[in-house]
C-alpha cells in the first residue's frame, strides 16, 4: 500500500489481512502470496533482505531483532520532533510579537519559515534514507510559522483558541487511535483511494481559493475559508486529518511486523508530525470561524 505521506511512499508496507492491528503475528521473510494481500506490490517482504527478518527456512529469526524498528522507536522520534515543533513554537510566540508595530515583520518571517519547511520537507520525501537533521530542522521552521499564527489567532479572535485547537487536535488522535486499535476503522484499499482522492480534491480546491483571494479586495477567494462554508471545508479537513492518521498507523504497524530498519522510525514520525500539523491548522481554524463570528 502506498502511504498517505510522501516519506512513505516508496516503502512498500504490506499486510495480509485488510487492516492493521497491534497483535498480529510477525509475518516472514517471503511474506504472503500475491493475492492474498489487497496492499501488496509484489510477493516478497520488502524488508525481506534485512538481516533481522524472519528466516523461511529455518523458521527462526537469524539473529538477534536489536536493529529493527518497534514501537517505542516510533514514540520516542515522535515525541522529539513534536517537541522540536513545540519549543520553536513557544520561542516564535514570545520573541515574534504580532501587535501593530510588528505584524508585518513577524508575517515575513512565519511565511518564510513556512517555505523553508516545505521544502526540507519535500527534500527528506525524495531522499532514500531519513535523515534526522533534516526532519528536525522541518520541525523546527515548522513550529516558528505555528508560534507566529497561533499568536495571532490569540491576539486578535480569541486568547483561549490555541489551547482549544492543542486540546481538539489532541482528542482526535486518541479518537483515532483508539477506534485503530479497536478495528472500527478498518484500513482497506478502499479506504485509502477514497482517502487520497478526497485530499487531492481539497488541496486543489483551497489552492484555487488561494489564488482567488489573491485578486480579492477582502481576501476572502471564493469563501472557502469564511463563514459557512469556511465552518464545512473546516470540518472537512479535521476528517481528512483523521483519515491521514489511520493510514500512518498502519504505515507504522506494517513497518514493524515486517522488521524495518531502525531508522524507519524517523519517517514515521515525521509523517505523524505531518498529519498532526495539518490537524491542529484546520482545528484553529475552524475554531476562530467560529469564535469570530460570535
Amino acid at each position: 500500500m502506498r502511504s498517505s505521506n510522501p516519506v512513505f511512499s516508496r516503502r512498500g508496507f504490506s499486510r495480509d489481512n485488510g487492516y492493521a492491528g497491534f497483535n498480529a503475528q510477525q509475518p516472514q521473510a517471503g511474506g504472503p502470496a500475491v493475492g492474498t494481500n489487497p496492499y501488496a506490490e509484489g510477493a516478497t517482504n520488502p524488508y525481506a533482505t534485512n538481516p533481522y527478518a524472519q528466516d523461511t527456512q529455518l523458521g527462526a529469526p537469524q539473529q538477534a531483532r536489536g536493529n529493527v524498528m518497534t514501537i517505542d522507536d516510533v514514540v520516542s522520534r515522535t515525541a522529539m520532533t513534536l517537541g522540536t515543533v513545540v519549543v520553536t513554537a513557544a520561542l516564535a510566540w514570545f520573541l515574534l510579537p504580532v501587535d501593530e508595530a510588528n505584524i508585518g515583520k513577524s508575517y515575513g518571517i512565519a511565511v518564510g519559515a513556512a517555505l523553508v519547511a516545505f521544502v526540507l520537507a519535500m527534500v527528506q520525501s525524495f531522499k532514500r534514507k531519513p535523515s534526522p537533521a533534516l526532519i528536525l530542522a522541518y520541525a523546527a521552521f515548522e513550529g516558528v510559522f505555528l508560534g507566529v499564527i497561533s499568536a495571532a489567532v490569540s491576539t486578535y479572535i480569541s486568547p483561549g483558541v490555541v489551547a482549544q485547537a492543542v486540546l481538539g487536535t489532541m482528542a482526535v488522535f486518541a479518537g483515532v487511535l483508539i477506534a485503530y486499535k479497536m478495528r472500527w476503522i478498518r484500513v482497506t484499499r478502499r479506504f485509502y483511494g477514497f482517502v487520497m482522492a478526497a485530499a487531492i480534491g481539497f488541496i486543489l480546491l483551497m489552492a484555487v481559493n488561494a489564488i482567488f483571494s489573491l485578486f480579492d479586495g477582502a481576501g476572502d477567494g471564493l469563501g472557502f475559508r469564511s463563514g459557512g462554508l469556511g465552518i464545512l471545508f473546516g470540518v472537512i479537513g479535521i476528517i481528512l486529518g483523521a483519515c491521514f492518521l489511520a493510514l500512518d498507523f498502519k504505515q507504522v504497524e506494517d513497518g514493524v511486523n515486517y522488521g524495518a530498519p531502525r531508522e524507519e522510525s524517523w519517517l514515521a514520525a515525521f509523517g505523524l508530525t505531518l498529519t498532526l500539523v495539518w490537524i491542529y491548522l484546520e482545528m484553529l481554524r475552524l475554531l476562530s470561524i467560529l469564535q469570530g463570528d460570535d
